[in-house]
């Protein structure tokens, strides 16, 4: 497999002036180039697709699984149609070790509105817009953490829909059926629309599958409205800027408070973070732990029962 080069995104968070919840499906220009192959195939045979960093190909690592490094080199896209069974266009990124045939956790994330497109190779770009997947994409994501990490590219009509219950549902199977992944380790994080659609798919499935969830800038009062107070039977950490003016911090406020209230069954673990002076994109220093809340280490004290 050919080795291809990085390319450096615009820094700008598209989402920040985003006023509705869909996408605009555009793509971004200029990003990573793409070629065909195996990708990252670590044991699990995933095919097509593009390697984005240097062309982790498993096999190299102790125990056969896929070697260090940074983790851009163990970074792909995988445009729609070029994985068998997926339903949507992803990124996907493999931690060290992966193909030795442990089961590891999977981080399932769900992009803002700005990132929208239709799955192909130029549209998939768009992902690495802002938020979790510029760490992996900048070498800023640590070799010891465990999580295989997928995020999923929702398609529509410029400022209609996020992520849907079906998509996010689909996706999931998909992942669980083509991954080496551990079944109670399975996280879900999402901002802005991504965070709106992470709270309608626990709305509507609760504790099925996940084992807890991070939402940052959403809007989890549907969700509530739908489930109850059985939608806490999943740990959930919600996230929000007090100046947020995209989506109103009473979207995150709301449910978690209510969850709180909840005693049958009372919530396994609803927590909230509000960030003071912060507007929309509270997202950023969450996810590189700056504000010193571990999202992570949080995520993985949580396992399914």
């Amino acid at each position: 497999m050919v080795a291809l080069s990085m390319w450096s995104f615009g820094s700008g968070c598209s989402d920040d002036s985003d006023t509705a919840t869909g996408g605009s499906g555009a793509g971004v220009s200029g990003g990573h180039t793409a070629e065909g192959g195996a990708g990252a195939s670590g044991g699990s045979g995933h095919g097509g697709g593009a390697a984005i960093g240097g062309g982790a190909e498993g096999g190299n690592g102790a125990g056969g699984g896929l070697p260090g490094g940074p983790s851009s080199t163990r970074l792909s896209l995988r445009p729609i149609g070029t994985v068998d069974g997926a339903p949507l266009g992803y990124f996907e990124y493999l931690p060290p070790g992966y193909g030795d045939g442990e089961k590891r956790p999977l981080l399932l994330f769900h992009h803002g509105i700005g990132e929208s497109g239709d799955g192909s190779e130029a549209q998939l770009q768009a992902l690495f817009n802002t938020g979790l997947p510029t760490l992996i994409e900048s070498d800023q994501w640590p070799e010891d953490r465990p999580f295989i990490v997928l995020g999923s590219q929702h398609d529509a009509p410029p400022f209609t829909s996020c992520h849907t219950v079906d998509e996010v549902q689909s996706f999931i199977t998909f992942a669980m059926d083509h991954y080496d992944v551990d079944p109670k380790r399975v996280y879900l994080t999402g901002l802005s629309c991504g965070a709106i659609g992470s709270w309608d798919y626990l709305g509507a499935h609760t504790d099925e599958v996940a084992a807890a969830a991070v939402l940052i800038s959403g809007n989890g009062n549907g969700a509530f409205a739908n489930a109850g107070c059985a939608l806490g039977k999943v740990p959930i950490w919600a996230f929000h800027g007090d100046q947020d003016t995209t989506v109103a911090p009473s979207g995150s406020i709301d449910p978690i408070n209510a969850l709180n209230a909840c005693t049958s069954p009372a919530a396994v673990d609803a927590k909230l973070t509000i960030y003071s002076g912060v507007g929309h994109d509270a997202w950023t220093q969450t996810y590189n732990l700056s504000s010193g809340n571990d999202i992570y280490a949080w995520m993985l004290s949580h396992v399914h029962p």
